[in-house]
């Protein structure tokens, strides 16, 4: 017994492409449990995770140069910190409910009992291959093809995690701040560390001249320059 799915013109319908190559779309639609069970029974079925590699590297080059262009005075740091809060396993499988992804796997009868349609990490994978899909359907047009149906997610996530703080350069915003009154000589002077190697919390105090202006932790000290960062902002009533 297989696991029961939608078909998949509802899915086409969905995601705005219909496929030249049906076959891609269920491949990526077939996840591993399901191929084994076939593959048991003497059948050839591929399933989705030569797809999913191919879709990582579509997804993060597209969102990549997004980034890249929208954000041109953030550094590679920011870039890379946004790019993955914004294709997290998290946001890949909240993406994919949004098109209810779950009702269209071919899953095996076992995942498929223990909620594998709603398992976050199989969403996500079987998002990616998605992409994968499509771009390989779409032979030149791949690229572009695969970015006028993500953007519209990656930009919609990007507005909540900047509505959060989690991407505003709040040291950038400070300087900004501080010179609109002329030079001044603002500093991140790091007062301490703790913990071990691979889980350290560094603590910064943020100083105009010989004052304090802010006290900031985390665990990198970059992450604790902005934070003493945003408790200055706070201070002077910027935030």
């Amino acid at each position: 017994m297989s696991s029961v799915s939608k078909p998949l013109e509802g899915l086409e319908n969905k995601i705005g492409y219909k496929f030249k190559d049906i076959g891609l779309l269920t491949t990526a639609m077939t996840h591993s449990s399901y191929s084994n069970e076939h593959r048991g029974k003497g059948e050839v079925c591929r399933c989705n995770e030569r797809l999913e590699f191919l879709g990582d590297s579509v997804l993060s080059i597209i969102t990549s140069e997004y980034l890249f262009e929208k954000f041109r005075e953030r550094d590679e740091g920011d870039l890379t910190k946004m790019r993955a809060e914004v294709v997290c396993e998290r946001a890949l499988a909240g993406f994919a409910r949004e098109i209810g992804l779950g009702d269209y796997l071919l899953l095996g009868v076992g995942e498929d009992k223990n909620g594998g349609r709603g398992n976050k990490s199989l969403l996500s994978d079987a998002f990616e291959a998605l992409l994968a899909a499509m771009y390989l359907d779409a032979d030149g047009e791949g690229k572009s093809i695969v970015q006028r149906f993500l953007l519209p997610f990656i930009t919609a996530e990007l507005e909540k995690i900047e509505a959060s703080g989690k991407t505003k350069d709040y040291k950038t915003m400070l300087q900004q701040f501080l010179q609109q009154d002329g030079a001044v000589n603002l500093t991140y002077a790091p007062i301490s560390e703790s913990g071990p190697d691979h889980a350290k919390t560094f603590v910064v105090e943020a100083r105009m001249g010989s004052n304090i202006i802010g006290h900031g932790s985390g665990k990198t000290k970059k992450d604790a320059e902005q934070n003493a960062a945003r408790e200055a902002l706070r201070l002077f009533g910027e935030i």
